[in-house]
């Protein structure tokens, strides 16, 4: 399969810090999507706290994470970018570049079901399919505007998504991991070592962990 044929999907977040559970949703969606997957920081997130950390410890965090991975990569651009992170602005940086590739854009479940609440919501299904990740044998309910939305955009197969450079919606079952950024600063506030939490590049990093701990 060609670049131009492949997917490039987006996972987007604080990553304050990125851990184990970010990069085995990535994987999976990778893999359901035969896809290139880019973890991409968010600036200033619009619908969320700042992140505690600032950009430059968040990306040395990620580098040090993704070091050696062959499906999932690093986006930086919304921080480059600066002020608040709008995803209709990052899509269509990114659909400019890529021509008539297949974007696809990564989104929980909670957060999709929020997506009324974005700048520009109806804009992101002409920029890009939307990747539900889902627990295996949930069923989720939408908000009436945005069920309408997708009533003709639902894919049953990820394959799909090949066929079209943006437009569809398709659900990607992932396997849960109950970890949270929060619980893993709250372990390293208190002194702990939220050693299995965190992916091995960053463990094995001298002093990065030790940087991050001393923002906290």
């Amino acid at each position: 399969m060609s670049e131009s044929t492949r997917p490039l999907a987006i996972l987007g977040g604080t990553f304050d810090p990125v851990h184990v559970a970010h990069l085995a949703v990535a994987w999976e969606a990778s893999e359901l999507l035969d896809a290139e997957v880019r973890l991409m920081p968010a600036s200033v997130p619009p619908h969320r706290p700042p992140p505690v950390a600032d950009a430059t410890t968040r990306v040395a965090l990620l580098r040090a994470a993704l070091r050696g991975q062959d499906r999932l990569g690093l986006d930086t651009r919304e921080l480059a970018r600066g002020g608040p992170s709008y995803t209709i602005d990052t899509l269509a940086q990114l659909r400019a570049e890529s021509g008539t590739r297949p974007l696809v854009l990564l989104l929980g479940a909670d957060a999709f079901a929020g997506l009324p609440g974005w700048h520009r919501w109806h804009g992101l299904f002409e920029l890009a399919h939307i990747g539900v990740l889902s627990r295996p044998g949930s069923a989720a309910t939408w908000p009436a505007e945005l069920t309408r939305e997708i009533a003709s955009r639902h894919a049953t197969d990820p394959r799909l998504l090949h066929n079209a450079p943006a437009g569809m919606v398709v659900a990607l079952e992932v396997t849960p991991l109950e970890i949270s950024a929060s619980r893993i600063r709250e372990l390293l506030q208190c002194g702990r070592d939220p050693r299995w939490l965190l992916p091995p590049g960053i463990r094995d990093e001298a002093g990065l962990l030790d940087a991050y701990r001393a923002i906290l």
